[in-house]
Order: C-alpha cells, then sequence, then structure tokens
C-alpha cells in the first residue's frame, strides 16, 4: 500500500527533535519513502489526515517476558509448574503460542513497533516472530532472546531460563539456544526482590564469574549479543568482567563499574517500572513482605542511580517495561518513558528519543528503525497530545503503522486495578 501521511506535526526521533508543520509523509510498502511539503503528494497514494496529531517513531520496548500478563497478584506464583504444564502437550503448547501471540500484539496496539524479548517458553518467541515477519500474525518486529540461561536456585530457573551446573554447560546451552536462530542470549546473573531471604540482600550474585564468561563467550562465537538480569553492584561487576553486552536493571555504580562498561562498550537497560509497585505501593495492595518493600526501593533507586550515573558518563542507556511482572502490562511502556523522564530528571524530548532511536542504535536497528527517515521502515505512531509538553499523551494512539502496515484507532484491552494504582505515581 502507498499512503500520504498528511497534516500531521512530526516529531523525527532525533535527540534534538522539534514539532515540524507543513510535512507529509510518503509511505511505499514496509518504508518511508519520502518526507515532502504538504501539497506536494503526488498521485497514487492513499491519503490520511491526522488532524493535527502529533506522528513520530514508534516505541521500542528492550525488556519483555511474552509469557505474563503483567495482571496484578498479592502471591507468588510457581512459575516452574506452570511453565511445565504450558509446554506438556501439543494443544497447550497451541495455546501458549497464541497467547504470547496476542500479548505481542497488544505490544503493538499501544505503539511499540519494536521489542526484545528476555526469556520465553521455548521457541516461541523466534518462532512467533518469523509468523509477524511472513505476515501471518499481526505484531511488532521481535528481537528474539527465547529461552534465558540460569543457574540451579537461580532467576527464572527451569522456568523461562535453563539450569547450567558449570561453564562447559552453559555453552551448551547456549549452543541449543542458538539452534532456534534467537537474536540475543539472555543471562540471569543475580537474583532479585522476590528471590532475597533478608532486607539488603536483592541482586545476590547466583551465576559464578567463570560461568557468565563461558555463557558470553560463546554466544559472542556464534554472533549473538548477551544482555543480562542484573540486580546488585557485585552482579554488574561480573557481568561486564564476562563479556555482557547489556546491563538490563543495574544497580548504583562506582567508579569501577563505570570503566568497566566503558572499556567494554556495554549499554544500561533502565527497568524502573516493575520496581515501582513493590517500592511505592501500600503492602496491602502488593502482597508484599515488609522485606520485599525494603528490596524493592534498593532496587529501584539502584536502577535510577545506575541510569543516572551513566548518562553522566556517556555512556549509553536504554529503555525496557520488563512486562510480565506483576502491574506491568503489555500496554504500558509510555509508563517507563515517563518514569525515565521524571525519575531521572531528563527533558521529554530526551526520553521520547531514548524510546526510539536511542534504543533503535543499541540493538543494532538504527539504520532500519527509530526515526522518521526517507528509506527507514515505517515504523510510526500517532497522538492527539504533543509528548514534548506532556508524555501522558504517549498513553492513547491514535493510529499506529508497523512495517508500513496501518492499523487505526488501535485499541487495548487495560487492567483495572493496574491502572487504577499506577496513576497514582504519576
Amino acid at each position: 500500500m502507498k499512503y500520504a501521511l498528511i497534516n500531521g506535526i512530526l516529531l523525527d526521533g532525533t535527540e534534538a527533535m522539534q514539532p515540524r508543520l507543513g510535512l507529509s509523509i510518503l509511505v511505499n510498502g514496509d518504508r518511508i519513502e519520502a518526507i515532502v511539503p504538504a501539497g506536494d503528494e503526488g498521485a497514487g497514494y492513499e491519503k490520511i489526515d491526522l488532524s493535527g496529531g502529533y506522528v513520530m517513531p514508534g516505541l521500542i520496548n528492550l525488556h519483555v517476558h511474552l509469557p505474563a500478563s503483567g495482571r496484578p497478584t498479592v502471591k507468588q506464583k510457581d512459575t516452574k509448574r506452570i511453565v511445565r504444564l504450558m509446554t506438556s502437550n501439543a494443544l497447550l503448547r497451541a495455546i501458549t503460542f497464541r497467547v504470547c501471540a496476542g500479548y505481542a500484539k497488544t505490544e503493538l496496539l499501544s505503539g511499540v513497533t519494536t521489542l526484545r524479548s528476555v526469556g520465553g517458553i521455548q521457541a516461541v518467541d523466534s518462532c512467533l516472530r518469523d509468523k509477524i515477519l511472513s505476515g501471518k500474525a499481526v505484531g511488532p518486529r521481535i528481537l528474539a532472546g527465547n529461552m534465558a540461561v540460569s543457574v540451579p536456585g537461580g532467576h527464572m530457573a527451569g522456568s523461562l531460563a535453563y539450569e547450567a551446573t558449570s561453564p562447559e554447560e552453559a555453552a551448551a546451552l547456549v549452543r541449543k539456544i542458538a539452534e532456534d536462530k534467537p537474536d540475543l542470549i539472555k543471562l540471569m546473573i543475580t537474583g532479585g526482590v522476590l528471590d532475597a531471604k533478608s532486607k539488603g540482600e536483592p541482586g545476590e550474585l547466583k551465576m559464578p564469574p567463570e560461568v557468565v564468561k563461558a555463557a558470553c563467550d560463546q554466544a559472542h562465537t556464534l554472533g549473538l549479543p548477551v544482555a543480562a538480569h542484573v540486580e546488585s553492584p557485585q552482579g554488574v561487576r561480573v557481568a561486564l568482567e564476562g563479556g555482557v553486552d547489556t546491563i538490563a536493571h543495574g544497580a548504583k555504580p562506582d567508579e569501577e563499574i563505570l570503566r568497566l562498561f566503558k572499556e567494554s562498550h556495554a549499554c544500561h537497560i533502565a527497568t524502573i517500572s516493575p520496581a515501582l509497585p513493590y517500592a511505592m505501593f501500600d503492602r496491602s495492595v502488593t502482597g508484599a513482605s515488609e522485606t520485599e518493600q525494603y528490596n524493592g526501593r534498593l532496587v529501584m533507586d539502584g536502577i535510577i542511580d545506575c541510569a543516572k550515573a551513566c548518562l553522566k558518563n556517556g555512556i549509553p542507556v536504554g529503555l525496557g517495561t520488563d512486562t510480565g511482572c506483576p502491574y506491568i502490562t503489555h500496554y504500558d511502556m509510555w509508563r517507563e518513558v515517563y518514569y525515565f523522564h521524571k525519575l531521572c530528571n531528563v527533558s521529554n524530548a530526551f526520553a521520547l528519543h531514548t524510546a526510539t532511536l536511542g534504543n533503535a542504535r543499541l540493538v543494532g536497528l538504527g539504520e532500519e528503525t527509530g526515526s522518521l527517515e526517507p528509506g527507514k521502515c515505517a515504523d510510526l505512531v500517532v497522538t492527539g497530545g504533543n509528548p514534548l509538553e506532556d508524555l501522558k499523551a504517549l498513553r492513547h494512539m491514535d493510529l499506529v503503522m508497523g512495517r508500513g502496515n496501518l492499523i487505526r484507532a488501535p485499541k487495548v484491552k487495560k487492567i483495572e486495578k493496574a491502572e487504577r494504582e499506577l496513576d497514582k505515581f504519576l
């Protein structure tokens, strides 16, 4: 299809973006063909009148777990048992695939045109990626991580991650995951808030340094980048020394950690969203213990401190939601962008740039998507309000286009309790 998007206000996704009027975006197939003065569209295009809406690159979410909904819960689930059930026979595996496909579509309808999955069930993520690319399913571009690598007793062990008992087994598991042609390898290096047994203990190192290095070396040999779940300073050091490329979550860095970030050319992926409910909600809402709330605050502060320090020192920072955690839904990437602005003290423009072109560059897609430029993929969204004035404008999308596929007036089903509780912290 050929479209001419007219009467819109253009935000191009660059760091210095300013609203630009009087331009039309010409889309031919899956590409932005040209950006021309209004009235110069020419013939052969279906005109889409944006009626003064703000058109910008689609959002990019760098931390998603597709199998989980983000529905609020007051008690921990037995994820091992649930995953065993979901994969126990062909019918349940098919249902699992449809569930993940539905959540991926929700991401797209909420304005996320690219997502990175970082821990899923078997090879569902890469299979879904390929089905979307072939036009057999509706969804965003997916950078698929499939199953992660953990250790016995480690984060997500036995559910969304295999368990490595040695460096050799870690390397073998990376090779096993690579057979399904993922786009990255995910390591679960530390525990998290719910893994801690006492105050001040979130992010306890679970994966030994030699296991981290063996997994990273094997992944890099296969041409695959490595992302890692890390929630303590010790974990960050071990991850960076072992060769991890992207640090998800993070912790307050010291000078040594900042040096390792720079020397390794690694980046930090901030995920404020999943920590906020444990840190900030009344415990009667989350069902969190006093210890879990204390540790939630510690992790949240560590994520924010890491992002601030990295930005100050010229270390790239990206954004992801950790969707699937309680209260963290597949339609709320806009909240992470808002939290980044509010809690890390960056401008609205820089927050939006980070969630678009910045994120694209961090995962090697900067020449393909992330900004509105001729030749790039037609990944874009339209909002009624100006996000440079108020990022909450990203909450409602008037139009979404992923790889040139137009979705008018997209609608998603929202979880009322999650919306109500999260809105208290805007």
